[in-house]
């Protein structure tokens, strides 16, 4: 398996380490892991580029981890 580029590690990351339990001790895994994913990989694109550029680099980073 080949490594993941930073920007998809980090949001391989986010995923795996979310918290599972929101602030009021109801199960919410789906949304905590999706914030978190998203917050990561909003982090590894460039905040200079047009939404086109934006919208590119996220889903080259998604067939990352897809392929992997």
């Amino acid at each position: 398996m080949s490594e993941l580029s930073p920007a998809a590690q980090a949001v391989l990351d986010a995923a795996n380490g979310a918290q599972s339990y929101g602030s009021d001790d109801c199960l919410n895994e789906s949304r905590w892991i999706a914030a978190a994913a998203l917050r990561a990989a909003a982090d590894h694109v460039d905040h200079d580029w047009s939404g086109f550029n934006c919208v590119d680099a996220l889903c080259e980073i998604a067939a990352e981890l897809e392929a992997q």
